[in-house]
């Protein structure tokens, strides 16, 4: 797996980060290009990403949609890390 300048191809992922993900990383949107059959959880791309620890009180979501860090992603997904949710 490795980062990919090119966006929207058949065998990328794109990664998303909000808020203080986003501060801390120094970006917020990256295409990773998956080889073919690559069969990858979300917590391998954030370990991949070198993003550092991970914490249970981070959110995943895959096509815009909660799931658990290790649901599989597919070429063609988009994945989100999304920081602690807080009340208002």
């Amino acid at each position: 797996m490795k980062a990919d300048s090119e966006r929207g191809g058949a065998d990328n992922v794109r990664v998303l980060l909000f808020a203080a993900l986003q501060d801390r990383a120094g970006w917020s949107e990256r295409e990773l290009s998956l080889p073919a059959g690559d069969n990858v959880s979300a917590l391998e791309v954030w370990n991949q990403l070198n993003l550092g620890p991970w914490s249970s009180s981070i959110r995943v979501a895959i096509n815009q949609n909660l799931v658990d860090p290790q649901q599989r992603v597919h070429a063609g997904d988009e994945l989100a890390f999304l920081p602690p949710f807080t009340g208002g």
